[in-house]
């Protein structure tokens, strides 16, 4: 259990450092072209978390997010006591990742974000962006293991796109982005959090209804 718990809390330490930082080195090469520095961000990040999950998912199943955890569990791929430690090292990785990500770029981590997230278009977006993850994860976890990694991170660039919301999709990731620069502001970080979880609940309910086997009356 303990190694387990250390890959999950180094992975999302990394996953954040990788995440944050390609954010920072991405607005300050783009030149201002806030298109350009997006594609730079997400393209770089995409590829971060594929590669980590195939670094550290032999151990634990390279998850990084409590979401992903959550369901995991309630589908009884991972044991409901094993839940809890595991989202505890994922947040205490994604501080530590965020933290280093700052000091990297010679950013203060230490004070409030400032940045403004709010409103029921971007909880929609945190929503869909969050049920489409665990759609794939699921879906390609189930059919295609070999593909998943990519599968996933695929979608995160996609998602990093399509949604308004900035594609959190992480409640990790957005505690810890509630401090330093950019990020999201502590006062919008819970609805984007319910967001997250309604949007995972609800993927992971449906794909159980999908996979399910029904009894078949004998006549």
């Amino acid at each position: 259990m303990g190694k387990r718990l250390a890959a999950e809390c180094v992975g999302t330490a990394l996953l954040l450092a990788i995440s944050c930082s390609t954010g920072f080195a991405a607005a300050r090469l783009a030149g201002g072209d806030a298109a350009l520095a997006l594609m730079l961000a997400s393209a770089v990040s995409s590829v971060g978390l594929a590669v980590l999950i195939l670094a550290f998912g032999p151990v634990s199943g390279g998850l990084f997010s409590p979401v992903l955890t959550l369901s995991q569990a309630w589908r009884g791929g991972l044991a409901l006591e094993e839940a809890l430690p595991y989202i505890a090292a994922q947040t205490a990785g994604a501080f530590i990742g965020a933290a280093c990500a700052h000091a990297m770029f010679d950013l203060n981590w230490l004070v409030a974000s400032t940045q403004v997230r709010t409103g029921a278009a971007q909880w929609l977006g945190e929503f869909i962006a969050t049920f489409g993850l665990l759609a794939v994860f699921i879906g390609c976890g189930r059919s295609r293991p070999v593909v998943a990694p990519f599968a996933v991170a695929g979608y995160v660039m996609a998602a990093c796109w399509f949604s308004p919301s900035a594609a959190f999709m992480n409640p990790a990731m957005t505690l810890a982005r509630v401090f330093g620069s950019g990020g999201i502001r502590l006062a919008d970080a819970p609805a984007y959090i319910l967001a997250q979880l309604a949007g995972a609940a609800a993927a992971t309910a449906l794909f159980i209804w999908l996979h399910s086997t029904r009894r078949r009356t004998a006549i």
